[in-house]
């Protein structure tokens, strides 16, 4: 579930190439994205998604990806044949370099589960892919403090987040991970407060962070809240703001990247 806005950039569909990749934790490895198409890419910073389209095999198909993935765009991309058909994912640009133009990208890589970890593993420079931009999640609407909560497919979110928040913010920031040493530096505000949590093996994503967040105590004032993750633990974070904390819903953006009995991966 998710009440995340889909903006439809009008940069349309950018044909990319790897330049390089790197594992930057145990279970993330970071690939590095180029092509004169990225001139087009308007960088806003925060969370922002795309829809990461991967060749089956060579560069089939991508040529006849829609330059938007709305109703008519998605019908378009039916129209491809199964065997030519690129698999899209939905995935979070964890940084931006105009110079060059480089875009990188955080995947989670679970060993051979999933379809988009399996190919940023044996990424090679050279290799193509296609992404259509959709905008940003985080929309605060005036607060007294913020609230992130994610786990580790939301982890480039979260990142992306702290990293762009005016240095006057303050808050909280859970991240919930099943491995400690997936905690990547991040770039919070002074004011703000990181917990890294870690989960144990074969439990569900959201088992620490939700009583975490239960027994948290609130700063004062109305916060907004941003939640991403597998599903269960993205509405379980509404839930309680909203039913427990009294949290108006509108100060609430939550996505559930992922459902539990689908592999993870980083958006």
């Amino acid at each position: 579930m998710s009440n995340v806005t889909v903006t439809h950039a009008e940069s349309g569909l950018l044909r990319v190439q790897v330049l390089r990749r790197q594992r930057v934790t145990p279970h993330m490895t970071r690939v590095t994205f180029g092509g004169a198409d990225l001139e087009r890419f308007e960088f806003r910073g925060f969370d922002q998604w795309f829809r990461l389209a991967l060749p089956i095999r060579d560069d089939l198909g991508l040529d006849r990806m829609p330059d938007r993935f709305g109703m008519r765009g998605y019908l378009r991309y039916l129209t491809v044949p199964k065997g030519m058909r690129p698999v899209v994912r939905n995935y979070t640009v964890r940084d931006f370099r105009a110079a060059g133009p480089e875009l990188d990208v955080d995947f989670l890589v679970h060993g051979s589960d999933g379809i988009a970890g399996p190919w940023a593993e044996r990424a090679e420079p050279g290799d193509e892919a296609a992404l259509i931009d959709q905008g940003c999640g985080w929309k605060p609407v005036p607060a007294g403090w913020h609230l992130i909560a994610a786990d580790e497919s939301g982890l480039p979110a979260a990142a992306g987040i702290l990293r762009d928040l005016p240095r006057e913010a303050t808050g909280h920031a859970l991240i919930e991970l099943f491995d400690e040493r997936d905690a990547q530096p991040v770039e919070p505000p002074p004011g703000f407060t990181v917990h890294w949590l870690v989960r144990e093996p074969g439990a569900a994503p959201g088992s620490v962070l939700l009583p975490a967040l239960a027994a948290l105590r609130f700063p004062p004032g109305d916060p907004y809240a941003f939640a991403a993750g597998e599903s269960a633990l993205a509405t379980g974070v509404r839930r309680h703001l909203v039913r427990d904390r009294e949290v108006d819903k509108g100060r609430v953006t939550f996505c559930g990247y992922w459902k539990l009995s689908s592999p993870a991966r980083a958006r």
